[in-house]
């Protein structure tokens, strides 16, 4: 089942293995069953893609996708669904909640300051001041709930925060400005409802100024370190708190948990995926393949 941007659901063709030809999955659809080819899609209603004992595998990104707000849909329909839940999937996709979350359980993540656009647009000097008062430059803009690192970007000074800034409430009505720090990317992939697994971390290896959109999907411009070159003790701590921020957050079934790490092997939680990418070129999978689970298997115990 297939969502477009504009909100339709289509069902598409049954696929009983991976297609090797990508135009399998450019879909039409049809305004009849008549028409319905090979490889067109049948435009159908939310409601209709329940079926008894399916379970939904909601590979969807950013809002509406991993915000809970599918995932509440399922719950409605009494729909079994792979991955977290409503509440968790709502606060990991918050940036803003997730930091406060999980500040109370000690996971050390670098100083922020989150910005409302009514304050914004109603005293942009006083947000200025609170981003300075607090932070200092190189800092990142985010939009609050966005995936895929949609609307973020890097401010050096004043001006460039407020394009930042202006750029991020093009996506949200919460924004949130992190202190930049000169570090590496970790990533440690985790699975399990009650009993929870993690895997090593794995490194992100950038030939880009930060790990944009089009850096993730686009041009492809990562490497990624598998498992990651860092100290024992450092692989251990990540894998700790990566367990106790998927457990604060109410996390199940997968999630993908990434720090930054600096030249002193101090470690900063970024952020909590809960629906973590399932590309070829994904860590998550990548990194349980290096335990030992394949793709398959992964997907079947999910």
């Amino acid at each position: 089942v297939f969502i477009s941007k504009d909100g339709q659901w289509v069902k598409g063709p049954l696929l009983s293995e991976r297609p090797q030809n990508k135009e399998v999955l450019h879909l039409t659809w049809a305004q009849t069953p008549e028409e319905t080819g090979e490889f067109s899609g049948k435009r159908i209603s939310p409601s209709e893609i329940y079926e008894e004992e399916a379970i939904v595998f909601p590979v969807l990104h950013g809002p509406n996708g991993e915000d809970g707000t599918i995932q509440g849909f399922m719950e409605t329909i009494n729909m079994p669904y792979v991955g977290a839940g409503v509440l968790a999937s709502a606060n990991a996709m918050d940036k803003i909640m997730t930091k406060y979350l999980l500040q109370t359980v000690g996971i050390p993540q670098v100083p922020f300051v989150p910005v409302l656009r009514s304050d914004w647009k109603g005293n942009p000097k006083e947000v200025f001041e609170k981003c300075e008062g607090s932070l200092i430059y190189p800092v990142f803009v985010k939009p609050a709930n966005m995936g895929s690192s949609v609307g973020i970007s890097k401010a050096e000074n004043r001006e460039e925060l407020q394009e930042a800034l202006e750029e991020a409430f093009r996506y949200d009505a919460r924004a949130i400005v992190e202190q930049g720090i000169e570090a590496r990317e970790i990533e440690v992939a985790i699975l399990g409802n009650e009993d929870v697994r993690t895997t090593l971390p794995g490194e992100v290896v950038k030939d880009v100024a930060f790990y944009d959109y089009d850096a993730k999907y686009i041009n492809n411009t990562i490497e990624m370190q598998i498992p990651a070159h860092v100290p024992e003790e450092v692989a251990h701590q990540a894998q700790e708190y990566a367990k106790k921020a998927y457990i604060m957050l109410d996390g199940s079934g997968l999630s993908r948990c990434d720090f930054f790490l600096t030249s002193k092997n101090e470690l900063f939680l970024n952020e909590l995926n809960t629906m973590p990418g399932f590309t070829d070129f994904s860590m998550y999978p990548l990194l349980w393949e290096n335990m030992g689970l394949k793709y398959s298997d992964l997907i079947e115990e999910l």
